[in-house]
């Protein structure tokens, strides 16, 4: 592994986060601030992913002709633009178009996920993708706590001022340090022909990926389906307020930031990717299931385990997810396959932020219930690839997995 361009991608990728982190939490409870209803907040919230499921395959397609480093550059630079709007979102519909562009900025995942195939091994790239999903879960321990702290003292105006300072940094430490690391791009003359449905309906022909697809689909909505509407559960029904429920999320974060950081690695070798990813999937359905049920007095006991539990599951889904697909796609599409997996990723934060709302809406049980359901079909559709192990790219899947 090239230790220099890697350790500039990782404090890249961790600074975009901590802008997105800071933010996050704090939309649904913001949003119902300024007027909106349930289903409005699920529609600002969804409407990042809504941009992310059209921009991560063009992103992505373009990565493959003209480089990763471009991409990254020109998507970073769009987040810090959404991120300044975000301050003078003083309407919903100022803050939703600030969620759009946001959503084509952080479209860019996918792009970063192929970085790190180009510089890497088959063999080293499951620790790799997960050290880099460290950096995702150090965003969640870094961003809460200091949006709910800054939105508390200074207000929202000062929170969006700081994520778009940090995203800004972000862009200058990739110009100036960040190389590029494709060396045989794709010929031909670079065409912008937008989202490619067939490019989709293709992924999803091809043995593993489609079901590694579908998995991807079910952990993000079940995720984000308890993402968006655990704030409102934790204000609502455990009186936490906006700094706490910072910290809560910060938990998630840390845990996950250990097993991607230090674990996933040693568990890959040993046990191989597809077992971790199946033992993950069921400690994630258990995390997600559990959080409405845990008693109010026992929230910062019963309720961290229960969390715990959760963000084992994330930290292993994940990189894992990501790196199983990367090992069945060919070297020069590395981009545009991991960006269809983070366009369909992107269909489940569609869809769940809107699922969530709603369902809290009718039941405060609801949205974890339906989010375990999810990751009981993906738990499924995962336990036929542990007939077989990706061990290259051009490793023959078994017939049953498709």
């Amino acid at each position: 592994m090239k230790t220099s361009p890697f350790v500039i991608l990782f404090f890249t990728v961790f600074l975009d986060l901590i802008g997105f982190g800071i933010v996050l939490p704090l939309l649904p409870n913001y949003a119902r601030e300024l007027g909106a209803s349930p289903l409005l907040i699920g529609i600002v919230a969804g409407s990042y992913s809504l941009m992310q499921f059209f921009s991560a395959p063009i992103w992505g397609s373009i990565s493959d002709r003209i480089g990763r480093r471009p991409v990254i550059l020109v998507s970073v630079l769009t987040s810090t633009v959404s991120y300044l709007i975000f301050s003078q979102s003083h309407s919903v519909w100022l803050l939703l178009l600030s969620r759009v562009l946001a959503g084509i900025g952080s479209a860019n995942v996918g792009v970063t996920q192929a970085y790190i195939t180009d510089i890497t091994t088959v063999g080293e790239r499951s620790k790799a993708l997960g050290i880099l999903g460290a950096a995702f879960g150090l965003g969640f321990v870094l961003g809460p706590p200091i949006g709910g702290t800054i939105k508390s003292s200074y207000g929202i105006e000062s929170v969006g001022y700081l994520a778009a300072m940090l995203t800004f940094l972000d862009f200058l430490l990739a110009y100036f340090l960040l190389p590029e690391s494709l060396k045989e791009k794709k010929v031909g003359k670079l065409h912008f022909t937008g989202f490619q449905a067939d490019k989709l309906i293709e992924a999803f022909q091809r043995p593993a990926i489609n079901r590694l697809l579908v998995i991807g689909f079910c952990f993000v909505f079940a995720f984000v389906n308890m993402q968006i509407s655990v704030p409102l559960l934790w204000k609502e029904h455990y009186q936490q307020d906006d700094k706490m429920i910072g910290y809560l999320f910060a938990f998630v974060g840390c845990i996950s930031v250990v097993v991607q950081g230090g674990l996933i690695g040693r568990l890959a070798k040993k046990f191989g990717e597809c077992k971790v990813l199946v033992a993950g999937l069921i400690s994630m359905c258990a995390g997600v299931t559990l959080i409405p049920f845990v008693p109010e007095a026992y929230l910062f006991s019963i309720g961290l385990a229960v969390l715990a539990l959760l963000a084992v599951g994330n930290g292993l889904v994940t990189p894992l997810n990501a790196s199983l697909i990367s090992m069945y796609a060919k070297a020069e599409e590395q981009g545009e396959i991991l960006g269809i997996s983070q366009s369909v990723g992107a269909l489940g934060r569609i869809l769940g932020p809107i699922s969530g709302s709603l369902l809290y809406g009718l039941d405060s049980h609801m949205p974890y219930l339906a989010g375990g359901v999810c990751l009981l079909i993906g738990l499924a559709l995962a336990l036929p690839l542990l007939t077989f192990e990706a061990s290259s790219p051009s490793a023959a899947p078994n017939p049953q997995a498709r």
